[in-house]
């Protein structure tokens, strides 16, 4: 149905599940799926529990609803870059700056994604990610390139590509670990994510720069 055909009551219910949406993404980001109550979602959205149970039964379902939501609006953006004609240089800063800043809003996205991969990888492949997922190809290439021609130091392509991904996620993944080792406090470590993405990439480029 189109926007201009929505009776009152579609608004409605439009409106009604954008609060949900907004009030459970804000508690996921600040308390995590276990920490996240029901009670408080609905609070927050302005409405009653039952209300809230009606459009989702379970607090499992909105949090792999709000997930899916954000998953399927950051990998179009990840495959625009990965799959662009820019540098390859230019393409590694636009793909961490990205990466990072999107992990840094909803830090639960990695324990989700790790979490349903580990528990049913076929059903998180159907049912989660989107049918159009970024082919690496171009990347792959475009780091061959650079070897052959000797801007970069010999590399495999494809450990280098999970090395950028696992240098953006770790952090955000392994945060109280990463705040007891180094003994931060909060306000500390989001400071010390906030530098991720200079960080990461003067560190890729110093370890592709040619010996």
């Amino acid at each position: 149905m189109r926007a201009t055909e929505m009776t009152p009551n579609d608004k409605t219910n439009d409106s009604t599940e954008q609060k949900i949406f907004d009030a459970a993404h804000e508690l996921f980001v600040q308390k995590g799926l276990d920490g996240a109550k029901m009670q408080e979602i609905a609070d927050r959205a302005g409405i009653n529990k039952a209300l809230l149970h009606y459009y989702y039964r379970t607090k499992d379902k909105l949090y792999e609803m709000v997930a899916k939501s954000i998953i399927h609006q950051g990998i179009p953006i990840i495959q625009k870059t990965i799959e662009s004609d820019l540098p390859l240089e230019e393409k590694i800063i636009k793909f961490v700056d990205f990466y990072i800043d999107l992990i840094r809003r909803n830090p639960f996205i990695p324990l989700f994604i790790i979490s349903e991969m580990n528990k049913h990888p076929e059903q998180f492949i159907e049912k989660i990610l989107p049918a159009r997922l970024p082919r690496p190809e171009i990347f792959l290439k475009q780091v061959e390139d650079a070897v052959a021609a000797g801007t970069i130091r010999p590399v495999n392509p494809q450990h280098l590509l999970l090395n950028i991904i696992s240098l953006c996620v770790f952090p955000f993944v392994a945060r109280p670990i990463m705040q007891m080792v180094l003994g931060m406090q909060k306000t500390e470590a989001d400071q010390f994510l906030k530098q991720r993405k200079t960080e990461v990439t003067e560190f890729i480029f110093a370890a592709l720069r040619p010996r």
